[in-house]
């Protein structure tokens, strides 16, 4: 069984738009919250900060941590071509503010853009249970 050990954020500022990455690996495209894999011996919170900065453009300071999502996607499921066993994927969820930067594209990664939505849309957008849960993690669902 392979581990992944990834790191996200859940931003929303002071209008309730929440801060999204577009995901465009692997079989479909969908909207998640801006985050990541690890590298090896990387802090979670370095990860994080590093991830958002990545795929949106921001500097962020993280808050409190939300929670950790733990998920096993059997072989099937998977979304790497030739990943043999199932996938055991441990996702750590911050709360974060924007502090700098400013929004911009990633280039020639595994999201494509990045946009603000009012929280009421969500619900509305192609996006992965991940979004969900790092909403329901901060009492926004």
């Amino acid at each position: 069984m392979d581990l992944r050990v990834a790191a996200y954020a859940v931003i929303v500022d002071d209008e309730r738009n929440i801060l999204l990455a577009h995901w465009n690996e692997g079989r479909r495209a969908a909207w998640t919250l801006p985050g990541g894999g690890l590298e090896p011996g990387e802090d979670p919170e370095n990860a994080t900060r590093r991830e958002v900065r990545e795929e949106t453009g921001y500097r962020v300071a993280l808050g409190e941590l939300l929670g950790i999502h733990s998920r096993v996607i059997p072989e099937g499921r998977r979304l790497t071509p030739g990943a043999t066993g199932p996938l055991h994927t441990l996702r750590i969820v911050y709360r974060a503010r924007v502090t700098g930067g400013a929004l911009r594209n990633e280039k020639d990664g595994s999201t494509d853009r990045a946009e603000w939505f009012p929280l009421a849309e969500v619900p509305e957008l192609q996006r992965v249970k991940l979004v969900d849960i790092g909403l329901e993690m901060a009492g926004l669902d």
